[in-house]
């Protein structure tokens, strides 16, 4: 007889779920297990209300967790357990409306050249120059890097989504210098075990804080405002919103639109609509 907990993993294998959505959704569901110490097929809607409700206003956990907590719920008793889901009953927590932090070109270069280690300025190229998740730089292979044509195919995206991206001359340049040096095989970033290992989200994380740090910049940097940047950028050169959807993979226009509130106008090149009156 397989546990909950096992029928649980194969119904979202059989969904392909990426690993990352499903490790995350079993341990939602085991946390809120271990808080009532019951199994949650015993614990009643009433029940996981008052647990989102804890983990948000009283333990201040972040709208993702509790929106991933719901999503591990919804699993559980429509897919697994067979129950009737009423989307009405267990509502989501409002979104905030956060726009994004963005750097100037200016600060994004002092980002990209304060590494010494070329590994390390290649990692932060790719993610400004090309757009990319931190997932997907660890996931990126030698040979999704296509120099005829100048792109970067991204294998498995978010929603498992396979896409193109850019590849710039600069990083090209880069990843030349750093393929002679290193030579990776399979990994395009390998780890520090070498080429059969990937390198770690935990140290792309760590490269940032300190570029950021030496840059002088006291704005809260990530790996994801890179990816940030590299569509805002995109869009004040004039690049339409469509393309960069693509390039960045999103399934909707909405997600990339959040941009257009972020980006910077030269105010020259703007005419008043009243100097279009006959």
């Amino acid at each position: 007889m397989k546990t909950l907990r096992e029928r649980m993993l194969e119904e979202m294998q059989r969904r392909n779920y990426s690993p990352r959505t499903i490790t995350t959704y079993l341990s939602c569901v085991s946390r809120m297990s271990s808080y009532y110490n019951l199994s949650p097929d015993k614990i009643s809607m009433d029940q996981i209300k008052a647990y989102l409700h804890e983990i948000m206003v009283n333990q201040g956990c972040s709208l993702a967790l509790v929106n991933q907590t719901i999503n591990g719920v919804k699993v559980l008793q429509k897919d697994v357990l067979g129950m009737q889901w009423n989307p009405g009953v267990l509502k989501r927590p409002k979104k905030e409306k956060r726009l994004p932090v963005i750097l100037s070109p200016q600060e994004v270069t002092l980002i990209l050249k304060a590494p010494v280690n070329i590994k390390h300025r290649v990692i932060l190229a790719l993610g400004y120059s090309a757009g990319l998740r931190i997932s997907e730089v660890i996931n990126l292979k030698v040979n999704h890097i296509d120099s005829k044509r100048m792109q970067i195919r991204i294998v498995g995206g978010k929603g498992r989504k396979d896409r193109n991206t850019l590849l710039s001359k600069a990083t090209l340049n880069l990843l030349r210098s750093y393929y002679q040096r290193y030579k990776p095989t399979n990994w395009l970033i390998q780890g520090q075990a070498g080429s059969l290992a990937q390198y770690s989200s935990t140290s792309i994380n760590c490269i940032v804080k300190k570029s950021s740090k030496k840059s002088g910049i006291t704005k809260r940097v990530t790996f994801h405002t890179l990816r940030h940047c590299f569509a805002t950028h995109l869009l004040e050169q004039g690049t339409s919103l469509q393309i960069i959807q693509k390039l960045l993979g999103h399934a909707h226009i909405s997600t990339t639109g959040t941009y257009l509130h972020v980006q910077q106008y030269s105010l020259d090149k703007v005419v008043s609509p009243m100097d279009f009156q006959p």
